[in-house]
Order: structure tokens, then C-alpha cells, then sequence
């Protein structure tokens, strides 16, 4: 599973078995330098500590506020992770909070974001782009766009002028999306039966598949799948894609924009297709298990079992695991047989960049709040 893998297990192996207590605190002016995993933007130190919580090995973090002054990092938000479950050193700093993982604390999800950031703007991942009269019906556009999980609004104060009153509608990922998907003898990897892609409607509908057809070019982004149903799902996700195709080879997910044609090639061991729309779409992707194929990465824990069927229930029963890998018995390694790995992504709202701005308004969408 790598040398990444081992490390992330055997934190997260030691991190239980100490049996972390739920700690709200949030420690003002303190940091917890060293032991970082990554890095994500943030516009508040409660953002942050959701991040964490949802990320698989985190355990506490550092975020950099707005009134930091060494440099010009701000909104940075850096996870955490060490055998102990403890920071190694604590070394109090002016501008920067810590704090630790709720994940011991809840078992809420998709946490609600209510909070608007004045003069903060979450520049990328724009799809739509509308005027309205305020933040507030800029921030009901979103609640009620399914694609929107952030925006930023230009007041009135702005400069340029021609962009006042302009509500910027944006994309993050809601759904899984596995690191990476790769073929290995031996392995059983499949997902949630409990992960769940909402519409408004509660229709249920089909999209439509062309096996052995590819559609060249128009690519808006490639994503790992594990079949051509995930990467359906994935298009369906997405505001901005409008068709797809899925290379069975590679596990590659090519999510296409180009609302003005569909240009098809026979294409084998391809399948393309179209996502559903305005409609509750078809899961039965997430029913499948994979053979002979792995999704490193991404551990919460691994369990001992001893099938592939014992670790899709297990997987089920965990609120926190989205995806899982199995290692069969009879697989060549033999110091992983029977491990079950359970698994999870960042699906709440994540900004990829956010920066200060005058005269500009940044939220989130409030579907998680109701």
C-alpha cells in the first residue's frame, strides 16, 4: 500500500487506541508547529476545525487569521496529525488559533456554514454568474442551486463600477472522489451504500450510457473513477459538465463541457455518456464491489475480516466512511490479507483559494442548515 499508507495507519491505529477525549477548545495565539499533512484555505478557525474533522487523518490544526502579520499568509489552515494524537510542541504565536478534530465529538457530515465574510473573497471554481440586489439573495441563489457550495458578491461600492451587484456562483465537491483508483490483484474495493447525491426532485431517472464510445476533447477536468457509473455520478455532480467519458484501462473520469455539440468515436474499452438532470439519479454504482481493484489512500482505520462482504458492512455501519478497500486472504502480500481499509474525502464546502478584497461578500450555501 505504499510507505505513505503504513505512516497514515499506523497514526491513525495509535490515535484510537489512545482514545482521544472530544475537545472543543479553540486556543487563541497558540501554534502547533510541525507534523503537518496538508494545507487547505479557510475563512474562519471553525471552517478549519471542520476540515480537520473531516479529512481521514487529521487530528488538530493550525489556522492563520486575517489580523496575522509575519507575511502575507492569511486564511491558512493547516492539518495535523502525530502517533500521540497530541501536538508535539505548543509555542504561543500572535495571529494563528489551534485546535483539535471534533471527529470523537459528532457525527454530523456536512456541517452548516451560516456565516458571511465581508471584504473576503473565494476567487476560482466559478460556473455561473448572476446579478442580484444584496449578499443575501446572492447567498439564496446558491442555497437553491444544487451546484453551488460557496459564492462571492461585489457590492455596491466596488470598483469597477460594471461589476457591481454581481453574484459569483462556485463549485466544490459534495461527493467522494477517490484519490486514486488503480488496478491490484488481491483487492476488493468498493462504497458506501449510504452516500447519497441529492437533487431537488425526488424523481428517479436514468442517464445514458454509449459503451465502447469515446467523445475526444471539450475536457473540463480527469478524475479517478472506479467504473462507468462513478464517473457518471461525478458529471452528474459537477454544474458545468455536460457529458463524459470513462476509460476502463486507467480508471480515468473525463468530465466534457460544450453545450454546443457531442462529437462520438467508436472508441473500445471507453464508455461515454450523459448525466441525468432535474431528477433523483440512479445509485446503483455505489452497490458494486470492484475486484482486483484498490483505492489507496485516504484511511481512517483498517479492520480484520474475513470477506470482502464483512467490509462493505462495515463500511456501511460507519457514518464517517464514504469508500473502502479489502485485501483478500489468498493476496500475494501477505502482511496486509484480511485488512479492511475504511475511507473518506473532504465533502463539505472548501473554497480553493481566499484572499481579502474590499467591497466584496463570501459565504456558503445553507441546504446543510435546514
Amino acid at each position: 500500500m505504499g510507505t505513505y499508507l503504513n505512516l497514515v495507519v499506523l497514526l491513525s491505529l495509535c490515535s484510537l487506541s489512545l482514545g482521544q477525549d472530544c475537545s472543543t477548545q479553540l486556543l487563541e495565539n497558540m501554534d502547533f508547529p510541525g507534523t503537518d499533512i496538508k494545507f487547505f484555505y479557510s475563512p474562519d478557525v471553525d471552517h478549519c476545525q471542520q476540515l480537520c474533522t473531516q479529512h481521514p487523518s487529521c487530528l488538530f490544526f493550525t489556522f492563520i487569521r486575517a489580523d496575522w502579520t509575519r507575511d502575507n499568509r492569511h486564511f491558512y489552515c493547516y492539518l495535523k496529525t502525530t502517533p500521540t494524537g497530541q501536538p508535539n510542541v505548543r509555542t504561543p504565536l500572535l495571529g494563528v488559533t489551534s485546535g483539535f478534530s471534533l471527529n470523537t465529538c459528532t457525527t454530523e457530515l456536512q456541517p452548516c456554514l451560516p456565516k458571511v465574510y465581508n471584504n473576503v473573497d473565494f476567487p476560482g471554481a466559478d460556473y455561473r454568474s448572476l446579478f442580484t440586489a444584496d449578499y443575501e439573495e446572492c447567498q439564496r441563489a446558491c442555497t437553491q442551486d444544487p451546484g453551488c457550495q460557496f459564492f462571492t458578491f461585489v457590492n455596491e461600492l466596488f470598483t469597477p463600477e460594471k461589476i457591481r451587484y454581481k453574484c459569483h456562483l462556485k463549485f466544490s465537491w459534495s461527493i467522494p472522489v477517490t484519490p486514486v483508483v488503480e488496478k491490484q490483484t488481491g483487492a476488493v474495493s468498493g462504497f458506501s451504500h449510504n452516500i447519497q447525491i441529492t437533487r431537488q426532485s425526488k424523481t428517479a431517472c436514468e442517464g445514458k450510457l454509449f459503451p465502447n464510445t469515446g467523445i475526444p476533447g471539450n475536457d473540463l477536468m480527469v478524475l479517478p473513477a472506479a467504473s462507468p457509473g462513478h464517473c457518471q455520478a461525478l458529471c452528474f455532480a459537477h454544474p458545468s459538465c455536460t457529458y463524459f467519458s470513462f476509460d476502463r484501462n486507467v480508471f480515468s473520469c473525463n468530465l466534457k463541457n460544450n453545450n454546443n455539440e457531442m462529437v462520438t468515436v467508436a472508441k473500445e474499452g471507453t464508455t461515454s455518456g450523459l448525466p441525468s438532470r432535474f431528477c433523483q439519479p440512479d445509485d446503483n454504482w455505489v452497490k458494486v464491489a470492484h475486484e482486483g481493484v484498490d483505492f489507496p489512500f485516504s484511511d481512517i482505520r483498517f479492520e480484520l475480516v474475513d470477506d470482502a462482504d464483512i467490509c462493505q458492512g462495515k463500511c456501511n455501519e460507519d457514518s464517517t466512511c464514504q469508500f473502502y478497500s479489502y485485501i483478500k486472504k489468498t493476496s500475494s502480500r501477505h502482511d496486509y490479507r484480511r485488512r479492511c481499509y475504511l475511507k473518506r474525502a473532504i465533502t463539505m464546502s472548501a473554497p480553493p483559494r481566499i484572499t481579502k478584497l474590499a467591497n466584496v461578500v463570501s459565504g456558503f450555501q445553507l441546504r446543510t442548515c435546514v
